[in-house]
């Protein structure tokens, strides 16, 4: 696999910012390649997968591009005071990378997983662009940000509430809403999973079961393990089977 080191400006952003990008380098692969975004947690930036796991040896003889942005710290949203995430990701670096690479630039050839922070901003950018993604995979995701409020005492509540408004329940950027409200003929393919002793696992049984409720077609599984690397390493790679699978169906 190459890996490549992407620096652009983003104009959503107002500013220079980079990726990581796995390339197919086997002659053997024919191009066009499908794109798996994956997207960073909360602390961490655009260099963590590559840091922290095996994730380019995963990909040794798989068809498929992978990108790994930057979204700082803004859930991948576009924040009510703050960055522009999304149309940060949207607007300038899905089209950069479509013309820099050999990829499918279709629906079909178009997924999204990250974890914690990155697990959220996946489902989140697949349901409010059904139309770009065909899967999203979430791993150990924050999917209470948007849908229930932190505790007053905890210190990131002024932080979280520049990106999301005051009153974020039921809008734009609360999962169990979007999901409500998604075009069902362009729902993608989901895959939620959570390490057992993960603090968020109980956030991600509660959206489990919403989308149980509402009919949702997914994938759920739980895993021993917490909210760290070991587990992310080990089931990002389930994740890869699960997009090309989807995205082979699609075509």
């Amino acid at each position: 696999m190459a890996w490549c080191e992407l620096h652009y400006r983003s104009a959503a952003l107002e500013k220079h910012v980079g990726a990581n990008v796995i390339v197919p380098e086997d002659p053997s692969l024919k191009p066009p390649f499908p794109v798996m975004y994956l997207l960073h947690g909360l602390s961490d930036d655009y260099t963590i997968w590559m840091r922290r796991t095996s994730i380019e040896r995963y990909l040794d003889g798989v068809p498929m591009i992978v990108v790994m942005p930057d979204g700082g710290r803004g859930f991948y949203t576009d924040a009510v005071e703050g960055c522009a995430y999304e149309r940060a990701m949207v607007e300038d670096l899905m089209p950069l990378v479509d013309r820099t690479f050999p990829t499918r630039a279709e629906r079909c050839g178009r997924c999204v997983g990250g974890l914690s922070m990155g697990g959220y901003g996946a489902l989140r950018l697949a349901l409010r662009r059904p139309d770009l993604f065909c899967s999203a995979v979430s791993h150990s995701g924050a999917v209470y940000f948007g849908h229930r409020p932190l505790p007053a005492t905890d210190g990131r509540v002024p932080e979280f509430e520049r990106i999301l408004g005051p009153n974020p329940q039921g809008g734009p950027n609360d999962l169990h809403g979007l999901i409500e409200r998604v075009d069902r003929s362009l729902l993608p393919a989901l895959r939620l999973d959570c390490g057992t002793e993960d603090f968020l696992l109980q956030d991600n049984r509660d959206f489990h079961a919403h989308l149980v409720k509402l009919g949702i077609p997914h994938e759920y599984e739980e895993y021993p393990g917490g909210h760290e690397w070991a587990y992310w390493d080990l089931h990002v790679q389930e994740a890869i089977r699960f997009h090309l699978r989807v995205m082979a169906d699609a075509t």
